[in-house]
């Protein structure tokens, strides 16, 4: 089923939790690739019913061009999903912007105890007001018992499971590992906007994060952060926005390392003006 009107959900959410049916949900914004199937089939595992939204949300975007570029292919994207699932355990919503914002398109405020502060958070004020405000709506409408995010965007997870721990909803936030391409490129909707010739170059990416976790084993945090900065100094087609060793829980970036501490290094790199983004856990 696709529902286009958050009353016309809420009214089949309704019938589901009289049955006690157990919900799983996975938020997207479309143009579907295998990184999001993996995380319905994830769903599908531990559900009842597979719920899943489509929709580009305006109020996270902090650059009008980035939201005017962002792929929008809706049929495609309810064709994939019924290749791979029963359509009688699946219920897409595909909302206007209308229905979620109504006349006033504009993001609450949200505080995620710091999270929300440094890397994408500083570098895209508002960025996680308009995720928590659209979360928020979904997760009302939607009710689930478990709701499935990429850790692609590890930084948007740990918020996630902020927002719910303080809006105490009854929701487990589920995280699954980062689906990647054969190249291991990380899977991501704007990997479309690539020519061919950048989507190999982009590579870079994915190789520069595994030399940062070799030159981790044996190095400081400091050494290892400049020696990846080398690497894109030197290299002629990618652009480094930022690269962070942060701690995985807090993700404060960290100075030194401690003994049984988790690091994460998160990297946003820019190719033919797309903004790719990527993480790998470093210990």
């Amino acid at each position: 089923m696709v529902f286009q009107t958050h009353k016309e959900l809420s009214t089949k959410i309704e019938s589901l939790k009289n049955e006690n049916l157990k919900i799983g949900f996975v938020p997207t914004m479309g143009a579907l690739h295998a990184g999001h199937i993996s995380l319905m089939q994830e769903a599908m595992k531990s559900n009842d019913v597979l719920v899943v939204s489509i929709f580009v949300n305006p109020t996270q975007f902090d650059n009008a061009s980035d939201l005017s570029k962002y792929p929008r292919t809706v049929e495609n994207d309810i064709d994939l999903i019924y290749k791979h699932f029963d359509k009688s355990k699946v219920i897409i919503y595909t909302p206007h912007v209308e229905d979620i914002y109504g006349n006033s398109t504009v993001a609450k405020s949200y505080k995620y105890d710091g999270l929300e502060q440094v890397m994408e958070g500083a570098n895209r004020p508002g960025h996680f007001d308009g995720v928590g405000t659209i979360l928020e709506f979904l997760f009302q409408k939607v009710q689930p018992d478990h709701a499935y995010f990429g850790e692609k965007d590890f930084q948007q997870l740990q918020i996630v499971k902020k927002l719910v721990e303080k809006l105490h909803l009854p929701i487990q936030i589920i995280g699954c590992p980062i689906k990647r391409e054969m190249n291991g490129l990380a899977m991501s909707s704007r990997n479309e906007r690539l020519s061919p010739k950048a989507r190999k170059e982009a590579i870079f990416i994915i190789q520069s994060l595994e030399k940062a976790k070799e030159h981790f084993k044996n190095h400081s945090i400091n050494d290892t952060v400049e020696m990846v900065q080398k690497l894109y100094t030197e290299n002629e087609n990618l652009e480094l926005e930022y690269f962070t060793i942060a701690s995985e829980e807090t993700l404060v970036p960290v100075k030194r390392k401690y003994h049984k501490h988790t690091y994460r290094a998160f990297i946003v790199a820019h190719l033919e003006g797309v903004r790719l983004i990527d993480n790998m856990r470093l210990s």
